[in-house]
């Protein structure tokens, strides 16, 4: 890491972690939509909540970036890391919303995997954001989470295929596609996230 003879503001690093702490209740509240003894209604609206707890964080960063005259590391790069987190939880949070709007009673068969895949980058991705601070230990972080977007890219895959196999109505597919792209694009953001923090360690290094 670049030693630096001016202190920074190392509130960022909070601010990361607290908005990687919202992916995490994110992921478990899309677990929980899957319970078919699940109050949809109320799951997405403390999906909504924290959703914009997110946008809070990410706007203190922003306001943060703007007023402090020297930053841990490049401002773009703090700029692009917290519009990608931010990104997850768009994702995630539409996601609910359309179960929920659409009172889709069953989802297709992978949908749980999925989730489970974005749960598993958002454990991942909560674990590394406090170690920006020294730069340490975050090759594996980066390495795990493009391989989750490989095996998400699968999952998708065969439930577009299982979607449009004519096992269910024109309109029930556009609801479900709606769905499942949702979750697609979020675990592509976790891969923008954890290449941002590649290109952020390479820099620092």
């Amino acid at each position: 890491m670049r030693f630096r003879l001016t202190p920074v503001d190392t509130t960022f690093y909070d601010l990361f972690a607290k908005q990687a702490g919202y992916l995490v209740e994110g992921a478990r509240l899309l677990a929980e939509m899957l319970a078919e003894s699940n109050d949809r209604a109320a799951t997405a609206q403390l999906m909504k909540d924290a959703e914009h707890r997110c946008d809070e964080a990410t706007h203190e960063i922003i306001r943060r970036v703007n007023s402090t005259f020297v930053t841990p590391f490049d401002r773009e790069d703090i700029y692009r890391l917290a519009a990608g987190l931010d990104d997850v939880m768009d994702y995630m949070e539409a996601a609910v919303e359309s179960v929920s709007l659409y009172d889709l009673l069953s989802l297709p068969e992978g949908i749980e995997e999925q989730v489970e895949v974005l749960q598993r980058a958002a454990d991942l991705t909560a674990q590394a954001m406090p170690r920006l601070r020294t730069m340490h230990d975050l090759e594996e972080y980066w390495i795990e989470v493009n391989r989750l977007e490989n095996l998400g890219d699968q999952i998708h895959r065969r439930m577009l295929a299982k979607l449009f196999s004519g096992a269910y109505d024109a309109l029930t597919v556009l609801k479900l596609k709606d769905v499942v792209e949702q979750l697609e694009y979020a675990v592509d953001s976790f891969e923008r996230v954890a290449n941002t923090v590649e290109q952020i360690a390479v820099k620092e290094s």
